[in-house]
């Protein structure tokens, strides 16, 4: 395989892998850009699949509308941009289905609403009510959300709302989360003046965005948007620099076998294990560190029923603190939530019912054995907490179930510092770049800004 004029290649086809090659080659329509995939399909944990043969997501199924990579991303692709139609989520503590109070991230900020919720105890209140009169916190340096948050509010706070809210998008626990990393607007609002998060950000725009038909429509949108080729099946097993400039990189595919290819640029773009794996000849000391990066494994079980035989179904879904000791962490009333959902379902059925979509997730940082489960036990236990948290006893029409392993990085106490450093060390090999949601953030818009950073460092 010969070597053209500035081949630019992206080791992993998720989300950041896709973005990083979609910015590099509008950066440079000359480059020729190939982004190399080791699974069957590219985009990552954004995946439609059919379930009673309607197409839903069953990774991610909604970006932060909020934070703008992500929404200007889909319309530059020409897709459509829509926000839920009730976003109004609970909290199944202390024996029933509760509103969930105003917060961010867990922490109070309205505590006549928080007491309104009964999520908390007369105790836990009582410690949460006491925040104004904790002295200001002193962070120098990192600490963990959950530590933070305990300090000035007490620990049910955390237990029953910091844990689910983190819980949803980590799949991690708040003990162990940087608070730096993960959630940054925590630390002027428990370290400030005052007890209450008064300086809390308001908004008047929705949180939370959606694409119709899925947010699995954004990577494959992507790839057909042109400029850059996907290989699938195809898994990078070194990279080593060339002679005069540039890599060699040395791959196997399901198809031809082993193969090289040659490349002026690299962007890693691939989870912080593979990408320690690729770096530990060339970058020992960033493998190193990546090495250490941990990362969750979650499920998501996607449920299809006759929307006649479902009890009325209050909200968006619920959230699962653990201390409950459930074995699902939340439920997405997909239907309710999203009206391209609902409306998806209408007549789908077997005998031209409507059907109404519905999904519970499972797997938390430390739960290893969530993966070994079968199908079959995924969806049994799904179902019996259903029952028990909203009274859902019928049959399903349809049910499908996606694993994720190792899906969702750990951004534990000193994150940001591991990242400075991987930073730094790969900046010292001209022509490479990382990216993904190892490094700025997990959610959507994150994970896209990361990819398109990568454009400064190859191409400015």
């Amino acid at each position: 395989m010969t070597t053209s004029t500035r081949r630019r290649v992206v080791v992993g086809g998720g989300l950041g892998g896709l973005a990083a090659a979609h910015f590099l080659a509008r950066a440079d329509p000359a480059a020729e850009v190939l982004v190399l995939e080791a699974s069957s399909r590219a985009g990552g944990k954004l995946r439609i699949e059919s379930v009673a043969g309607v197409g839903v997501d069953v990774g991610a199924e909604a970006m932060l509308n909020r934070r703008p990579e992500g929404v200007e991303l889909a319309r530059a692709l020409g897709l459509d941009i829509v926000h839920p139609a009730i976003a109004q989520s609970q909290i199944w503590t202390r024996g029933v289905l509760r509103p969930l109070p105003r917060t961010l991230m867990g922490v109070p900020l309205d505590i006549d609403g928080l007491a309104a919720s009964g999520v908390l105890s007369p105790e836990g209140l009582a410690a949460a009510c006491r925040a104004s009169a904790v002295p200001d916190l002193e962070l120098d340096g990192d600490g963990s959300v959950g530590d933070l948050v305990a300090a000035r509010f007490g620990d049910e706070v955390v237990d029953r709302l910091v844990e689910p809210l983190l819980g949803g998008v980590y799949a991690g626990h708040a003990r162990a989360i940087s608070a730096r990393a993960a959630v940054p607007a925590l630390i002027p609002m428990l370290t400030g003046r005052g007890g209450a998060p008064t300086g809390a950000p308001t908004y008047d725009a929705p949180v939370f965005a959606g694409i119709p038909g899925g947010m699995g429509l954004l990577p494959e949108t992507l790839v057909h948007a042109g400029g850059f080729e996907v290989r699938c099946h195809t898994t990078v097993e070194t990279i080593r620099p060339r002679a005069g400039g540039g890599f060699t990189l040395s791959w196997s595919s399901g198809s031809s076998g082993a193969d090289t290819v040659g490349a002026d640029h690299v962007v890693l773009a691939t989870p912080a294990e593979p990408t320690a794996r690729l770096l530990a000849e060339l970058l020992p000391e960033v493998a190193a560190d990546l090495a250490g990066v941990e990362s969750a494994s979650v499920v998501v079980v996607t449920f299809a029923f006759r929307a006649e035989d479902l009890p009325d179904l209050p909200g968006s879904g619920f959230l699962v603190p653990p201390i409950e000791g459930r074995q699902i962490k939340a439920s997405t009333f997909s239907f309710n939530k999203w009206a391209w959902v609902r409306d998806s379902g209408k007549g789908a059925g077997p005998a031209g019912e409507d059907l109404a979509f519905l999904r519970t997730s499972l797997g938390r940082h430390g739960e290893v054995d969530v993966l070994e489960r079968s199908d079959a036990e995924l969806v049994a236990v799904s179902r019996a907490e259903l029952a028990e948290a909203v009274g859902i006893v019928v049959e399903p029409v349809d049910t499908h179930v996606q694993r994720w392993p190792d899906g969702l990085p750990q951004y534990a106490v000193g994150h940001l510092d591991l990242v400075g450093r991987v930073r730094a060390g790969v900046a010292e090999v001209p022509g490479l770049a990382v990216c993904g949601a190892t490094y700025d953030g997990v959610g959507i818009p994150a994970v896209i800004a990361s990819g398109r950073a990568v454009t400064g460092v190859l191409c400015g």
